[in-house]
């Protein structure tokens, strides 16, 4: 989705259309990438249910910015339904298990900051989640 930028101070605005489909089957509108991170926004319609997946190496922290829904993580021996409301934050460590779904009328959006910059689909593998995606 993105790469390292070539300036040494990246910007970016934010496109009306998304750059990509996420592997859970969110839109990604691609925001800003540096050699260490990279921001993106996520959208996910409503009524929605993403894939559940699991990031190999990639660490995440995501800011809910409108809709509201649900998202699912599960690292080692903890385990958890988290309700997805604007103003929250929450981070999604490497190896934890997620998955999210957007249950208000409007489209759940959130903003996402991934270390390292994230590279391709490889960087993340399906797993099982508590729902059926719709994705």
């Amino acid at each position: 989705m993105s790469a390292p930028p070539a300036s040494g101070l990246p910007s970016r605005r934010l496109s009306e259309r998304p750059d990509a489909i996420a592997p859970d089957g969110s839109e990604v509108r691609v925001l800003c990438a540096a050699s260490r991170g990279s921001m993106a926004q996520f959208t996910l319609p409503p009524g929605a249910v993403s894939r559940a997946v699991a990031h190999h190496r990639l660490e995440e922290l995501w800011f809910i910015l409108s809709g509201t829904g649900r998202m699912w993580r599960r690292l080692e021996g903890e385990e958890e339904v988290l309700a997805l409301a604007p103003g929250l934050s929450l981070a999604i460590p490497p190896r934890t298990h997620f998955q999210f779904r957007c249950d208000g009328a409007e489209p759940l959006v959130a903003l996402g900051v991934t270390m390292p910059p994230w590279t391709d689909a490889s960087e993340c593998h399906a797993v099982e989640g508590p729902w059926t995606p719709t994705l």
